[in-house]
């Protein structure tokens, strides 16, 4: 075991500086020494237990040997290894170094002993009675629990009320009842399995779920904590965590970032590896996403599953990924249980002093495998013969402190055991969290049927609101083809004189929620603008670039109106979306992918999250998620947003899935979306070059009707001889065409909504017509994409006995043609073969 960093008998002088000569040389020479070891200090730090690796470094600039380098080296050399001379604030680095280089109070030595020992016996006793049953135990780095409980200690005391975390699977049932405070026969209880019947289908391993509870500090203060659920892809609930927490502060106000902490509990792989961490760490100071800083906690036991460090991270430590950005990292030793005790302190200060995010890397071993099921000594059997013989933690602190531990030892044994044998005993599983207040008047499951909210506005609302999103303040410069092209265009859809294109019905829907309270949250790229220059939700003054955005300026006491640019990152920013609807039920939060195709890069957030965290959790978000999808002849990659992968995903009413047709449809189920008390996530598939087709736009008449058609019957047509049904863009080309030839014989069906499957409107919408012999899916995508294999055997049940046919282009590795002429030449046959000409 490393010796403990020694605490000196005097104040560095980087804090008060000492006597010196009439020169100064000597305080100059005794800085200049300092701040070597301040710069490179922690590459000869003890930090490995097993004494394995990280083995010392020679400093790139040598120490002198002398007094000052012998004090020096016991601040930074010993169990903590700091680096924090790459961040550019002379206050920060100076403040750092008051901390490291000064006295502090002496540890609670018994409360850390007792975290220790509850830690170490509460694994035990599930390795006893659970032979060979994954629990991703926390022995070799049991010293979280202490840690844990001095960073809420004095969080508690900084003014926190509450943190929102999430963590890996190791020592995550530990953290749950000896953090958390959930009754340790809660977790034997799924160890148990009980009642399977209730979850078939659904649920999560134990080592997923999350759990609330309420931790009391010595001096009893008090913080709400909230361990997250998340799947086994690690890393992707870090962005989540952010955006709950953003959600959380924003509930309180101004000093929400003061009251809400939240922290992330990594492993060594997963941080130096997964690319999601180092996008959500970059989101960090961002305004958009700013949550006042994060305590970034690695419990770093040295082995990645069964790969080794220098497989795992090219550089020393796994949190040099870290490193990029202006934040410090402190390394320490977790067999020191004091100097990890004095770190929590000092990363709980340092994010409450300057609200930035802080890592620390808990450097330890793990005692078993990956999972308990797992033998490690097949891949690394020199470092399972050293820790075979190493003694847990909790013995070694007790010999350091000579206390006999053995009547406390049996009482924590005997408390955990009769918890045991109570789970055997137990009938159902237990919910281990509880849902905040704010979520009470919604729900999830199916839809109520009652539950149906009048979208519509009155024409006299719908010039107001218009007029509201198209005013600038008196003196501000438009630019002249934003005032011309977009504001004095939106001012004559208002007054009836033009019909609304879909920037306009998007910002006049945001509008009318925000005046009745609502608030709306929409990010992505480009996104205040819109990648097709449809929007315009900010203005910016052209001679000074000042912005304004009207939305903010609707009306007194109305909803908190938020839109950003984000940067460019699609996983981690959708998952910052989703945490933020997680905890904003009554929001109306939006998240719009640049192109559809893009979200492809969030996929695991698609996956993991949006699609099932209800059936996993039952947890429920009302996300919405914006995807630009079309065919216009630009080649594969921005032509589709994949609507086949949302629409694999679709079951149990666990998604909405809906491509709008016109700028009224769009507003409708917008307003829906955040009307109705159903939370689930809404994809919406949006247009491109139909943004501004005279054929997609709509009237205020349209913008008054009660609510958004799933289905759009044709009442146009008079007995059809075949009936097309399709969704998109390729239906309103598919009515040009109609209108172009004269042909009314064919009749186009709309399906606005494609899941849940509206099958009763849907079969309305064809019973309309029932001298149609022929029901044809039309799509614009290859055979292998689209809505095709979702909707064509549901079709089928809906058309009764008349034949359904296909048209489509033809099965593609790739989404789309890159040549524009080819595009245009299979639109054209595409058209045809629909409209009867051919098939």
């Amino acid at each position: 075991m490393p010796t403990k960093t020694p605490t000196p008998s005097k104040p560095s002088p980087s804090v008060k500086t000492s006597p010196a000569s009439n020169n100064g040389t000597a305080a100059t020479t005794r800085e200049t020494t300092f701040d070597i070891f301040r710069r490179w200090g922690y590459l000869q730090a003890s930090l490995d237990p097993l004494g394995q690796y990280l083995p010392p470094e020679p400093f790139p600039t040598p120490a002198p040997d002398g007094a000052d380098s012998e004090e020096a080296r016991r601040y930074y050399c010993g169990s903590i290894g700091a680096e924090f001379m790459h961040i550019p604030s002379p206050e920060k680095r100076a403040w750092i170094q008051e901390q490291l280089e000064r006295d502090l109070p002496a540890a609670d030595t018994a409360r850390i002993l007792t975290g220790l020992i509850r830690a170490d016996i509460f694994e035990q006793v599930i390795q006893q009675r659970y032979l060979g049953t994954k629990r991703f135990s926390l022995e070799g780095l049991t010293v979280l629990i202490p840690f844990l409980d001095q960073v809420f200690t004095t969080s508690a005391d900084n003014g926190v009320t509450r943190s929102v975390f999430a963590m890996s699977h190791r020592g995550r049932l530990n953290v749950m009842v000896n953090t958390i405070g959930r009754a340790s026969e809660e977790v034997f209880t799924k160890f148990e399995d009980v009642d399977p019947r209730s979850i078939m289908g659904g649920g999560d391993v134990k080592y997923h779920t999350g759990a609330t509870g309420d931790f009391v500090t010595p001096n009893g203060k008090s913080i709400h904590l909230h361990l997250a659920s998340n799947p086994s892809h690690l890393e992707a609930a870090d962005p989540v965590i952010m955006g709950r927490a953003r959600a959380y502060q924003e509930r309180i106000g101004q000093a929400g970032r003061k009251q809400v902490l939240p922290l992330i509990i990594h492993g060594d792989a997963a941080f130096a590896g997964q690319g999601i961490w180092a996008e959500t760490l970059n989101l960090a100071s961002l305004h958009g996403y700013n949550v006042g800083g994060t305590i970034q906690v690695i419990v770093n036991n040295l082995l990645g599953f069964t790969a080794l460090p220098e497989e795992s991270n090219s550089s020393r430590f796994a949190s040099d990924l870290a490193k990029r950005l202006p934040i410090p990292i402190f390394h320490v030793n977790a067999e020191d249980p004091e100097a990890v005790a004095r770190i929590a302190i000092l990363a709980a200060d340092y994010r409450h002093t300057f609200g930035s995010d802080v890592v620390v890397d808990l450097i330890g071993y793990r005692r078993h495998g990956h999972s308990e099921v797992d033998d490690p000594t097949v891949t690394q059997p020199r470092r399972y013969a050293l820790i075979k013989d190493h003694p847990p933690l909790y013995k070694l602190y007790a010999e350091k402190l000579g206390v006999d531990t053995t009547a406390e030892i049996a009482e924590v044994q005997q408390e955990f055991l009769e918890d045991q044998k109570s789970a055997t005993h137990a009938e159902h599983k237990p919910t281990m969290h509880t849902l905040p207040e704010y979520w009470a008047p919604y729900y999830g499951g199916r839809l109520r049927v009652d539950d149906n909210p009048n979208t519509g506005l009155d024409a006299a609302e719908i010039t107001s609101l218009t007029k509201a999103i198209t005013t600038a303040p008196e003196g501000f410069h438009l630019h002249p083809k934003v005032k011309k092209t977009v504001l004095d265009q939106r001012i004559e859809m208002g007054e009836g004189k033009k019909p609304f294109d879909y920037g306009t019905a998007e910002l006049l829907a945001y509008a009318s929620l925000l005046k009745a309270g609502t608030p709306v949250r929409l990010t992505g790229q480009d996104s205040q603008r819109g990648t097709f220059n449809q929007r315009h939700s900010v203005l910016i003054d052209i001679e000074t670039e000042v912005r304004y955005s009207p939305l903010s300026n609707i009306a007194p006491n109305q909803g908190h109106w938020e839109v950003y640019n984000s940067m460019l990152s699609e996983a981690a920013c959708l998952g910052y979306e989703y945490g933020f609807s997680r905890d904003f039920p009554e929001a109306l939060t939006l998240w719009e992918a640049q192109f559809g195709d893009f979200a492809n890069g969030a996929q695991i957030i698609i996956d993991q999250f949006i699609s099932a965290s209800e059936a996993k959790w039952g947890l429920l978000s009302g996300l919405v998620m914006l995807l630009p999808h079309g065919y216009e002849g630009q080649g594969p990659e921005h032509s589709s947003a994949r609507m086949e992968r949302y629409l694999q995903l679709a079951a149990q009413d666990n998604i909405q899935i809906a491509q709008p047709s016109t700028a009224a449809q769009y507003f409708h189920l917008l307003r829906r979306q955040a009307m109705r008390k159903w939370r689930k996530p809404l994809i919406v598939f949006t247009p491109k070059s139909m943004l501004r087709h005279p054929d997609a736009m709509s009237s205020i008449a349209d913008l008054g009707k009660a609510s958004f058609q799933n289905v759009l019957p044709d009442n146009e047509v008079q007995n059809p001889r075949r009936l097309l049904v399709c969704t998109g863009k390729i239906g309103h080309n598919l009515r040009v065409e109609r209108a172009k030839r004269n042909d009314m014989s064919v009749g186009i069906v709309f399906v606005e909504q494609l899941y849940p499957w509206p099958e009763a409107e849907l079969k309305a919408a064809l019973d309309q017509h029932p001298d149609a012999t022929e029901i044809v899916w039309v799509q614009e995508e290859p055979a292998n994409m689209g809505a095709l294999s979702f909707v064509q055997p549901r079709l089928k049940r809906v058309a009764g006995d008349r034949p359904v046919l296909t048209v489509k282009r033809t099965a593609s590795a790739s989404p789309a043609t890159g040549s524009a002429k080819a595009h245009e030449m299979e639109e054209k046959t595409l058209i045809d073969l629909a409209l009867g000409h051919g098939l």
